[in-house]
């Protein structure tokens, strides 16, 4: 006898198959990943040295505003790269 989730389980395998990346496949993600770790660690030294600069010569108000940019910018790199990476994987299942 079949537990509930063994059930379950069963049901989403036949609504959504999981796809079995290859290696070449893996690397082009893992390749995404990395450029945007680059581009995100860019930004946050760029932005952390402009608000430690902010805060030094008493500028708490462009700190914070330089701080929420930050936010925004990673998020949105964050953004960027999950969309990346989800219309590669697309691809991959339309090839």
């Amino acid at each position: 006898m079949k537990s509930a989730y063994e059930l379950a389980m069963e049901r989403l395998q036949k609504n959504a198959p999981t796809v079995q990346l290859t290696d070449e496949q893996k690397t082009q993600l893992a390749e995404i990943d990395s450029q945007f770790k680059a581009k995100r660690a860019e930004k946050e030294v760029f932005l952390k040295d402009q608000i430690a600069k902010a805060r030094a010569t008493g500028s708490f108000d462009e700190a914070e505003t330089i701080e929420k940019q930050l936010a925004s910018e990673l998020r949105r790199l964050d953004e960027d790269c999950e969309a990346k990476k989800e219309k590669l994987r697309a691809s991959f299942t339309n090839a």
